[in-house]
């Protein structure tokens, strides 16, 4: 079994790579279609998906892959190792040439993420995390704000989540921003650029599964809104909903919101 410092420098490099072949796909001009769902894709995220696939899984030919753009096998269930890889996340910001979409890769290990990379390449920003070794962004560590009261928090979330729902307890005002893909808002949470991330949806593994290292690694808390810890590599590959914030105000965030109902 490979180190995951090993892991780690592999889904760095290829991470780095995947994020310069889409580029290079958005410079010749993007072929565009809806997928069953009615989100887009384009021809540099099935690029994308196939270059990483092909390089992760020929240097570790006994992994599982779980990808957003591969059709899904019950094979990776039984592996003892799991890559889990959004190709492109942020489709729509990569369509319209916004920097904030990201390629996350994370190795997930008995259901738990031990080795992950978010590349952010428009903004020439690199997060990784290997479990118990801390998080860093371009080499230099980082960590989760140390903010206590949701008065006046910066969270990634649209505001409009809080309207039109019976809260048992008031929400305080506090500051909204957007970014397009989730892997890269847990990032910032990550870094203390924001204090947290927030959506009561059901949101896929490969969407959340290298913010929630980078994320847990920098300090912060992850969890559904809930409260319940996640796993990964199950036959259904998707997190109830996303609790991501600085570790003093999760449990304010979650006794908000924990008479919402899960959705699965």
């Amino acid at each position: 079994m490979t180190t995951l410092a090993e892991d780690l420098d592999m889904i760095r490099d290829a991470a780095v790579a995947a994020g310069a072949l889409a580029l290079e796909h958005r410079r010749r001009g993007l072929k565009i279609w809806s997928k069953s769902g009615g989100s887009p894709v384009t021809d540099a995220d099935m690029a994308v998906d196939a270059l990483l696939k092909d390089r992760l899984l020929r240097a570790r030919p006994d992994y599982g892959w779980l990808s957003e753009e591969t059709a899904d096998s019950p094979e990776r269930l039984g592996r003892r190792r799991v890559f889990v890889v959004d190709p492109i996340d942020g489709t729509v910001a990569f369509m319209k040439d916004k920097p904030w979409w990201c390629v996350p890769i994370a190795v997930v290990a008995d259901g738990l993420p031990v080795a992950a990379v978010i590349h952010a390449p428009v903004l020439d920003e690199t997060f990784v995390a290997v479990a118990g070794g801390g998080a860093s962004l371009n080499g230099r560590a980082i960590s989760a704000s140390d903010v206590d009261d949701l008065e006046d928090a910066e969270v990634l979330a649209d505001a409009r989540l809080l309207e039109g729902r019976d809260w048992p307890e008031p929400w305080p005002a506090m500051r909204f921003s957007k970014r397009n893909a989730l892997a890269y808002r847990m990032a910032l949470v990550a870094a203390g650029a924001f204090d947290a991330a927030l959506a009561l949806t059901p949101k896929w593994d490969w969407d959340v599964c290298a913010g929630a290292l980078i994320a847990q690694e920098a300090g912060a808390r992850v969890s559904d809104h809930h409260g319940r810890p996640w796993a990964f590599n199950r036959p259904d590959p998707r997190q109830a909903s996303l609790v991501c914030a600085a570790p003093a105000l999760h449990p304010l965030i979650v006794r908000r919101s924990a008479s919402i109902p899960l959705a699965i």
